[in-house]
């Protein structure tokens, strides 16, 4: 069973046993009817917030902004920038960094701290949420540069390389590394989702337009990059009922303990929810649709005033 299959047979039970929520298996027909695949394969990293451009730095950009993609929980707290979400702003500051001194060696990710973080993302860290997020961040680039000098001779290519155009080898190698090792625990059973090794794989892939350092023969294996948006489009889209109870903490705004029963069946039912309709699109004659393209439409989708006018669900944690 190959990583992805693990993922997909994970959550289809965790989704199949949910006590906190359901999956509306009859609106899934209808969904995929209406669902627009005239849009898929739009798919771009936005130059104004990533390092494009720029052959092995652009790579090592990507590596480091996967290794501190995360802070969803903590984004209604931090600074953000005009017209930004929480994302996007930490893209940006990552972004200038490389813009104003070229890219990090591995030695200095290493050995960035809580303030840098500060510095480089734009943070106060007088307030509480920030600088815990800043701290996060420094000890997800500290680890990243420490593995790069322990195993690749301080060469970021060389870790991408080492791969072989693999994105299951790739998620392999970035879980060495205790922030892309996406696993829970559901009522005693482990549960992985992977979403920020995952994304590496699919963000290297739009960097390099799948050649080169891009170029991964089983993207087409990759799930949904389970996270706290697209979850809170197929709730607001009538594809997951949420428990009377869960349904209110989350729209009071109140966090979800990262690793609870609800925040793992949210995470699980998302990507099973994204199975059943790719295969439903699959049988419609759309035999090209993948679980990535799925991802990147839901998640756009999710920038829509609809959506951001009623709350998702939050989790501090360091998986999204």
């Amino acid at each position: 069973m190959t990583i992805f299959e693990e993922i997909r047979d994970g959550c289809r039970q965790v989704a199949e046993k949910a006590t906190r929520l359901r999956l509306n298996e009859a609106r899934i027909a209808d969904y995929a009817r209406d669902f627009p695949v005239a849009e898929i394969g739009a798919a771009t990293l936005d130059p104004a917030t990533h390092y494009l451009g720029h052959g092995k730095d652009t790579l090592a950009f990507v590596l480091a902004l996967d290794a501190i993609n995360f802070g969803s929980g903590y984004f209604p707290h931090v600074r953000k920038r005009p017209g930004h979400s929480g994302y996007f702003t930490m893209a940006a500051g990552l972004n200038d960094w490389f813009h104003a001194e070229g890219a990090p060696s591995a030695a200095r990710l290493a050995k960035l701290t809580q303030a840098d973080c500060a510095r480089i993302f734009g943070q106060d860290l007088g307030s509480p949420a920030a600088a815990e997020l800043m701290g996060l961040f420094a000890k997800a680039l500290n680890d990243l540069g420490a593995l790069l000098l322990a195993r690749f001779g301080g060469d970021a290519a060389a870790l991408v390389e080492s791969a072989g155009h693999s994105a299951e080898k790739l998620v392999a190698i970035l879980r060495i590394m205790p922030f892309f090792d996406d696993v829970e625990i559901w009522h005693g059973r482990k549960v992985s989702f992977m979403k920020r090794a995952q994304l590496t794989a699919a963000d290297l892939g739009l960097a390099f337009e799948r050649d080169g350092w891009g170029r991964f023969n089983d993207l087409d294996q990759l799930t949904i990059f389970a996270d706290n948006l697209v979850p809170h489009v197929l709730r607001v889209d009538g594809i997951l009922d949420y428990d009377p109870d869960l349904a209110a903490h989350i729209d009071r705004g109140d966090p979800l303990e990262v690793g609870s029963v609800e925040e793992i069946e949210i995470r699980a039912a998302a990507v099973h929810a994204v199975e059943l309709l790719k295969q439903r699109l699959h049988q419609a004659g759309h035999r090209h649709v993948t679980a990535m393209d799925l991802d990147y439409l839901l998640w756009n989708r999710g920038q829509a005033e609809r959506y951001k006018a009623i709350p998702r669900h939050r989790a501090r944690g360091v998986f999204y």
